[in-house]
């Protein structure tokens, strides 16, 4: 059975999105302005067509005065010209400003990603991220656009037609209205039954993006795993979701439309019994029953849009909780006041961890008591089980994460006094998943880093071994990343080699940087990363003893704590933990499965 997620706050949705169009304001208010004056204007046309129809059959008899006939003609004329340009200019101003305010909302939503803590991204499916930034802003910016003024102006024409109609006979009026408020009744019900599936809907949609975002992304994975059929299994409860939560709400709301019409058709006969017994005897005229019945049209037609509003709106407010709640989350601590900073050219490269705890949740700590000093151009090696914390620690040395306490210093200085962009200016990386954009060989070289001459990606390349690779494409190093080009992982896992050579950052973090290369361009690349980390302090967690024998040293960590350190003879000779391991290489001797 699906759990239907009630809405949290339906009311405060809306209001937050008002609020935010506060702004527009000026143009919102001139918007809704034009809106009622068309609105009113609709209003003066069913009395004048009455007089029209008055003037026609009683000119039956003794000759139709044509010159009433065309003022009134002219009036008329006059009146629908000019109702209508104020509803044109109307919405031409509303759909500026919906789009001005999706735009914004996009904006917000891509800098609050970046203002994120890296543990929101890592708790959150990147397709429900995605979700909120393409669907919920599309359907708060479409419901702004056809519902906002729509509502004022039907509102307006509403309560104009029930001035109207009692002006014209009361007692029609009455007829009319008694019949529109059992509809009323009946949408305010179906609208208090039908949010929560609006607001079930829309999640939904957000987990379906999340696990078709991975599907895609990791197709080979599935494919290999002959994994199609149980992924096609998972998708089918995702879109049975959907349609659940969205048959649900579109059939309450659906049930809007007829029920208004049927509303209408029942004024529309209550309105001609009525009228046709008055006229019999001679209360009104026929006319007043024409006019009354262009009035129960003008009546209903407000009633049908605005049943078309709301409906609109409970989107919004659905889409309006998800944007608004992203857009609430915690954003990383304010740096500003921070005036410490260390320029790359200036780093040593002294890094120490004094007595770091950390955990990524409160009630479970994997770092126990870290300390460990790492002296300038060294090459640190961190090896250990999987899950021993290895990545941990370039976490927090990066400050993607802070520690739950102890230090972490750089030159002797706590990072916890730098801003988190000059702790990155100080360190490349080259991570084991390789990410490539679509855009040029050489944009994906130099990213984010000006200056750079085409000599020295030229150079960085052929020391690398890529060189000869892009050569061989069709554009060179202006060859267009895409689809269309088969670049294999081991060539893609270089070209990040390169990329962070190119950064020429004092100190370097390489996790599992050669995983995804064959030992012949594993080879090349020691050779090339010897030359990278000379005279730099240099973080390598790798799984190949090939490139962590001739570190300075080896941390072995295991359940959170360093239990062996030293140079790779030292530890051989130890014959501890990590000559388990080292043996185990060969022997295929070995209790845990690790990641050397």
């Amino acid at each position: 059975m699906q759990i239907v997620e009630k809405p949290k706050n339906f009311k405060k949705s809306i209001i937050d999105i008002l609020k935010y169009c506060k702004s527009h304001l000026p143009i919102v208010i001139i918007s809704l302005i034009l809106a009622v004056i068309g609105a009113v204007l609709s209003l003066l046309w069913p009395n004048k067509l009455g007089d029209l129809t008055n003037v026609i059959t009683n000119g039956l008899l003794t000759g139709i005065d044509m010159s009433e006939v065309l003022s009134i003609g002219l009036f008329l004329i006059v009146i629908f010209t000019t109702s209508g340009v104020f509803n044109y200019v109307q919405a031409y101003l509303m759909v500026g400003v919906t789009q001005k305010v999706s735009k914004k909302l996009r904006k917000e939503i891509a800098t609050k990603i970046n203002m994120l803590p890296l543990k929101y991204l890592d708790s959150h499916p990147y397709g429900d991220t995605l979700s909120r930034v393409t669907n919920d802003v599309d359907t708060i910016g479409q419901s702004l656009s056809n519902s906002v003024t729509s509502l004022i102006s039907n509102s307006v024409l509403l309560l104009g037609c029930i001035v109207m109609m009692f002006i014209t006979n009361w007692l029609m009026a009455i007829t009319a209205i008694f019949a529109s408020l059992v509809g009323f009744v009946a949408m305010f019900a179906i609208m208090a039954k039908s949010q929560k599936f609006f607001v079930a809907q829309q999640k939904n949609i957000g987990d379906l993006n999340g696990h078709i975002e991975e599907n895609y992304t990791n197709h080979t994975i599935v494919k290999a795993y002959n994994g199609s059929a149980l992924e096609k299994q998972v998708f089918t409860k995702y879109n049975k979701n959907i349609y659940k939560s969205s048959w649900k709400s579109q059939f309450f709301s659906g049930l809007m439309m007829p029920l208004m019409g049927f509303i209408a058709d029942l004024g529309y006969v209550g309105v001609c019994v009525v009228g046709a017994v008055m006229c019999i005897n001679g209360h009104i005229d026929f006319g007043v029953i024409v006019s009354f019945m262009m009035y129960i049209r003008l009546f209903n037609s407000p009633l049908s849009t605005l049943a078309q509003c709301l409906r609109s709106l409970q989107s919004a407010g659905a889409s309006g909780e998800r944007v608004f709640e992203f857009l609430r989350e915690n954003e990383l601590s304010d740096e500003n006041s921070k005036t410490l900073k260390i320029l790359p050219q200036n780093v040593k490269g002294e890094v120490e961890f004094k007595n770091v705890i950390f955990g990524y949740e409160p009630n479970k700590t994997i770092i126990h008591n870290f300390s460990a000093n790492v002296k300038s151009g060294q090459k640190i090696a961190i090896v250990g089980p999987t899950g021993a914390g290895k990545t941990t620690m370039v976490n927090l040395l990066m400050r993607f994460y802070d520690v739950n306490s102890g230090e972490i210093f750089i030159d002797g200085n706590s990072v916890c006094d730098l801003t988190r962009d000059n702790i990155h200016n100080l360190f490349g990386m080259v991570l084991q998943d390789t990410w490539l954009f679509e855009g040029t060989i050489k944009e994906n070289l130099v990213y984010n880093k000006p200056n750079i001459t085409d000599e020295q990606i030229h150079s960085v390349c052929e020391v690398v071994g890529v060189d000869h690779f892009i050569k061989t494409l069709p554009q060179g190093y202006d060859t267009i990343l895409s689809d269309n080009i088969s670049i294999s992982a081991g060539q893609k896992q270089l070209m990040t080699i390169a990329r962070a050579m190119l950064q020429n950052c004092p100190m370097l973090i390489l996790d599992e940087a050669t995983s995804s290369v064959d030992t012949r361009t594993e080879e090349l690349i020691q050779k090339a990363m010897d030359k990278l980390t000379e005279k730099r302090t240099t973080f390598v967690i790798a799984h190949r003893l090939s490139t962590i024998k001739n570190a300075d040293l080896i941390l072995v960590m295991k359940d959170g704590n360093v239990i062996e350190q030293g140079n790779h003879k030292a530890l051989i000779e130890q014959n501890g933990f990590y000559a388990n391991l080292y043996n185990s290489q060969f022997t295929n001797v070995g209790a845990e499965v690790v990641d050397v």
